[in-house]
């Protein structure tokens, strides 16, 4: 997992201000801020550049670097000495009845899915690392409920679960493009454009034409509240 404190430590012993990293990167700082303080990660794209520019392998950000780095300069007989320490650890915590274990989700941090009346997308597709309490499965892109037009259902900062695809039917939820913002709703397929339907009755139906060139994101296949004090 990308470790915002590793990154840091390597910044300041390079002599780098966040500024000057961020003006080399080619974005502001306060997202760069997000980085250190574990707000957000970067994409596979920023990620690279910093290790070019910074003079290290993309994997030393990762919080495990430290930890393999050192057991894989240990001697055999040392090596199982951890591994036999480490089982003790794990079997000792197992053994709590109050731990609970969490999965961990990557969300974009930076868009939000309107469940009121829309929201800008932004430049920069960062991730932030969420927890759930069940472990979530077959989707492709995770991003947060913004509003309450789809209440009782979808909850203002849930996260929704999107599996891409195309329009299958009528009446099912789905997150979609339409003029600069991205909106999950009920869709219906008319004749000349989208209709969307909010289950909250305070909000009315929006007509989307296709000229518009709406895109649809992707079905959204669950949603779940983050473990909030992780």
């Amino acid at each position: 997992m990308f470790s915002g404190s590793r990154l840091k430590e390597l910044r300041m012993e390079k002599q780098y201000s966040q500024s000057e990293l961020a003006n080399l990167l080619r974005i502001n700082r306060a997202s760069y801020n997000k980085w250190e303080s574990g707000k957000s990660v970067p994409n596979q794209k920023n990620l690279s550049a910093l290790a070019r520019i910074l003079d290290v392998p993309t994997t030393y950000f990762e919080s495990e670097y430290k930890i393999v780095n050192t057991y894989l300069q240990l001697s055999t007989e040392n090596q199982g000495k951890v591994d036999e320490y480490a089982e003790g650890l794990l079997q000792e915590q197992e053994s709590h009845d109050n731990v609970i274990p969490l999965f961990a989700v990557e969300v974009l941090s930076d868009v939000s899915l309107s469940a009121g009346l829309g929201e800008s997308l932004f430049d920069e597709y960062e991730t932030e690392t969420v927890y759930a309490e069940e472990e979530q499965y077959g989707y492709d892109i995770a991003a947060w409920i913004k509003g309450d037009s789809m209440e009782p259902i979808y909850l203002d900062g849930e996260v929704a679960l999107i599996r891409a695809s195309g329009f299958d039917y009528d009446g099912a939820v789905y997150a979609l493009s339409w003029n600069d913002s991205v909106y999950i709703k009920k869709l219906y397929r008319e004749e000349n454009g989208f209709r969307m339907v909010s289950l909250n009755d305070n909000y009315p139906d929006k007509w989307i034409p296709y000229e518009d060139n709406p895109r649809i994101v992707g079905l959204v296949v669950s949603h779940f509240m983050p473990v909030i004090g992780v």
